[in-house]
């Protein structure tokens, strides 16, 4: 997996994130997910509360899209991964802490998303250059 570096991590946890998904037939879908934060260096982490559209995309296609860039700024970036849902066991239980000491709505999941794929959504002519891309196998290269 492509790793986060400190930067990035601050970054993400400044910025408003938005997630992109498909669904099951190719139609785009884009929105915030005010909970998506920092798991590690290789993964990101958010409570799926709504079990609307994204949550419906994620049964079907795991592939995910998550887009940081702060408002005004000039840098930011876009991390591409595979979402991994958890409804039960440790990382369920933590993402639920991470409700009740926020005051949040309860979550249907847990949704980890790994670090395959860094992209800089930096204005200027660094926009869309590659940072890193390391998918944990083929198979789920974006």
């Amino acid at each position: 997996m492509a790793k986060l570096t400190s930067e990035m991590k601050d970054l993400i946890s400044q910025a408003f994130p938005f997630i992109a998904t498909v669904d099951e037939d190719g139609n785009p879908q884009i929105g915030p997910k005010g909970t998506l934060r920092v798991m590690d260096d290789e993964h990101l982490i958010y409570n799926e509360e709504t079990g609307r559209q994204a949550w419906h995309n994620l049964q079907a296609n795991h592939k995910i899209a998550v887009a940081v860039h702060p408002y005004p700024g000039k840098i930011g970036l876009r991390v591409e991964g595979y979402a991994t849902i958890y409804k039960d066991g440790p990382v369920f239980e933590a993402a639920h802490q991470y409700a009740v000491d926020n005051q949040l709505p309860d979550l249907i999941a847990a949704v980890v998303i790994s670090v395959d794929r860094i992209v800089s959504l930096n204005a200027g002519p660094d926009a869309g250059t590659e940072i890193a891309n390391e998918p944990v196998s083929d198979q789920f290269k974006i």
